[in-house]
């Protein structure tokens, strides 16, 4: 199963992905061998930030689970140039129905 990252300058990094694992988890897991994919994930997935903030590309919009409203109310309240497919990634499971999933790192979200 595979994730697709955009990283800030534009190029895109082919993951090898977990069923069951954050799109965070992920993320986090090879930013440790790959700086570009940077993410700071502060709050570890409790959604009590903002710091895992991703764009989801319009084709998968409807494919994933729809955002709770404590998810959209912590987006409005702390990331950063926030769109219609503003997501939090520690709030997106991998499973086979989003093998391919392409998400591109929002800014804001990297570690200092």
């Amino acid at each position: 199963m595979m994730l697709y990252v955009i990283d800030r300058q534009g190029k895109k990094h082919a993951l090898e992905a977990i069923g069951g694992w954050r799109v965070m988890e992920i993320i986090r897991d090879y930013a440790m061998r790959e700086p570009a994919l940077d993410i700071k994930a502060e709050c570890g997935g409790c959604m009590a930030c903002a710091t895992c903030h991703v764009y989801v590309d319009a084709a998968w919009m409807d494919k994933i689970s729809a955002a709770s409203l404590d998810e959209k109310d912590i987006i409005t309240d702390f990331a950063f140039e926030q769109r219609d497919n503003s997501r939090l990634s520690c709030q997106i499971l991998m499973s086979e129905a989003l093998d391919g999933l392409t998400v591109t790192l929002a800014p804001g979200t990297e570690s200092e």
